[in-house]
């Protein structure tokens, strides 16, 4: 489960991507993703990343966060072509529903808490 800070759901089904080939498959291939469904990358250490969209074939909103769970970044994939990186090191990356951040009312500089499960 993913909270903001102000102990509101954001996601209550979580994943996690903890090894290298989870992380390289993310959301390829999957028709849709439900509601309240959040993938959950934990990279081994901070550093910069650029995700892509190739045989993702809905939009995803795409929160970057530092080692502090901080987000630094937040994107919206299209299907099939979107491209987006972190601009900075980032140790998590949460890709969730397209309007999932807006509808949360998330915004950079917010501390999200969940228990990293790698």
């Amino acid at each position: 489960m993913i909270l903001k800070p102000s102990g509101e759901y954001v996601a209550t089904s979580t994943e996690f991507a903890c090894s290298i080939y989870k992380q390289a498959l993310g959301l390829m291939f999957r028709k849709n993703i439900p509601e309240d469904y959040a993938l959950i990358f934990v990279m081994n250490k901070s550093k910069k990343v650029s995700l892509h969209m190739l045989f993702v074939a809905f939009a995803i909103d795409v929160l970057f966060l530092d080692e502090n769970k901080r987000i630094v970044k937040i994107c919206r994939l299209r299907p099939w072509t979107g491209l987006c990186s972190s601009g900075t090191r980032v140790k998590y990356i949460i890709e969730t529903n397209k309007g999932k951040a807006k509808k949360a009312g998330l915004r950079v500089g917010d501390i999200l808490t969940f228990r990293n499960e790698c």
